[in-house]
């Protein structure tokens, strides 16, 4: 990642820090991924040379640019979808001069992933609703193709609204996966078949 690209994710990560602070209703905050999770997300997309790739959760378009970026280097498309997408994003995507290698899209997480063909992911990324994740089931393994990878948020700062999800994941014999401790906790569920 380049120096300038860096600067702008260091600055938007700080006011979305600085926003949030100043929010009452959890619904009104940006929730950024923190800078070490961005970071390991990003290595993740270019190791698995991700090529189809969906954020469910746009916000402020912080973690799209990650992934942007990453993509940029596999030769990959970003498609990041939210229910109410954040104006800003648009914007910081075209700071980030990565404006035209993302689709933004407006709908229903569990709508939207069941809207596309069988297979047709690499690497699903879940930063919304928590609680919203088991509805949407079984579309977010429906929608992998083998070997491709769904990296889910804040599994260990909410456990409780991750726990019936996680439960899905543990029971397909389909998938592997492994939380990671790094920022809010990453769940990492590889599609082994």
């Amino acid at each position: 990642m380049d120096a300038a690209l860096q600067k702008l994710l260091d600055e938007l990560y700080a006011d979305g820090v600085a926003f949030d602070a100043t929010q009452n209703d959890r619904l009104l905050t940006r929730r950024n991924l923190e800078p070490a999770s961005a970071g390991l997300l990003w290595s993740l997309a270019q190791i698995t040379g991700a090529r189809e790739a969906v954020e469910i959760g746009t916000s402020n378009g912080y973690s799209t640019i990650w992934l942007a970026d990453a993509l940029a280097r596999t030769g990959g498309r970003l498609t990041s979808v939210d229910v109410t997408p954040d104006p800003a994003a648009d914007e910081n995507l075209v700071r980030a001069g990565l404006r035209e290698s993302v689709r933004l899209h407006r709908a229903d997480g569990g709508q939207y992933l069941g809207s596309l063909p069988d297979a047709a992911v690499d690497l699903l990324f879940l930063d919304a609703e928590r609680t919203e994740y088991p509805r949407w089931w079984p579309h977010p393994l429906r929608v992998l193709r083998p070997g491709g990878l769904i990296v889910i948020d804040n599994v260990l700062s909410h456990p409780g609204e991750v726990a019936a999800f996680l439960s899905l994941l543990r029971d397909e014999p389909a998938l592997s996966g492994r939380t990671v401790d790094i920022g809010k906790g990453l769940h990492l569920a590889w599609r082994v078949g």
